[in-house]
């Protein structure tokens, strides 16, 4: 169960990560770059779609924990928000390869973004970070 708790836990930090990570360095694309567009504006209405389908899944386990409900049950549905958060996850770190790091290799910058992703699926898979920021 730890390992599960784990694991959401990682889910929800890669979400976190890909924001929070430019807070904590100060400096995100959009600084360097005023005519930058975040790759997964085209899809911002599935997105959100998707945060408060998931948001209403974490309502539920809530209640089902007040209810006091079976645990399996409860697991089979922590299961479904991992696999939910996975899911906005992926869409998001599929649209940054395909539009920011894309676009940042045919201006000749991909090394930054390139690492940031690889930064966070390593933090996704449990791993350490190879060159923490400073």
């Amino acid at each position: 169960m730890a390992g599960q708790d784990e694991a959401t836990k990682t889910s929800v930090e890669l979400i976190a990560g890909l924001a929070g990570d430019r807070l904590e360095t100060g400096v995100g694309a959009s600084e360097l770059d005023p005519t930058f567009r975040h790759s997964y504006s085209r899809d911002q209405a599935i997105l959100i779609r998707r945060l408060r389908r998931i948001e209403g899944q974490v309502r539920g386990i809530e209640r089902m924990i007040e209810r006091k409900e079976y645990c399996i049950d409860i697991l089979q549905q922590t299961a479904a928000l991992r696999a939910a958060v996975d899911s906005v996850a992926l869409l998001i770190l599929e649209d940054h390869v395909q539009g920011c790091v894309r676009s940042a290799a045919e201006q000749g910058d991909p090394d930054r973004y390139i690492e940031e992703v690889l930064d966070v699926v390593r933090r996704t898979l449990g791993k350490p970070v190879r060159n923490p920021r400073v």
